[in-house]
């Protein structure tokens, strides 16, 4: 069964979307969400849910040679890719009001310099 990995910046995100929630609407609430979120990233790494393909060259430069495919949950968008073990791996999570290019490109910088080390 394929599973789901994140990123240190989809990680992070996840912390902060558990507050804020929490913070605004309480603990069910927030767990409600949450378990809603990796019930969604399950089914993403099982393909239940369909992926769409971020098209090359528009988010992700095109000199980069990776396939990022998004899927939206709730509110938010999540940004993951395929990795070699079949299981998917969340590189963001962002929340539909934020400037989600500004956003991703900073999470993908992030990524490509870890892969460099």
């Amino acid at each position: 069964m394929a599973g789901y990995r994140f990123f240190p910046a989809a990680d992070k995100r996840q912390d902060e979307i558990w507050r804020y929630t929490h913070e605004q609407w309480g603990e069910d609430q927030a767990k409600k969400y949450i378990r809603g979120l990796h019930d969604h990233l399950q089914k993403l790494a099982n393909k239940d849910i369909p992926w769409h393909p971020l098209p090359t060259g528009l988010l992700v430069p095109s000199d980069l040679n990776l396939s990022i495919f998004f899927s939206r949950y709730e509110k938010h968008y999540v940004f993951f890719r395929e990795l070699s073990s079949n299981d998917i791996g969340v590189i963001s999570i962002l929340h539909g009001a934020m400037q989600i290019p500004v956003r991703l490109n900073e999470d993908l910088e992030r990524i490509l310099k870890k892969e460099e080390e």
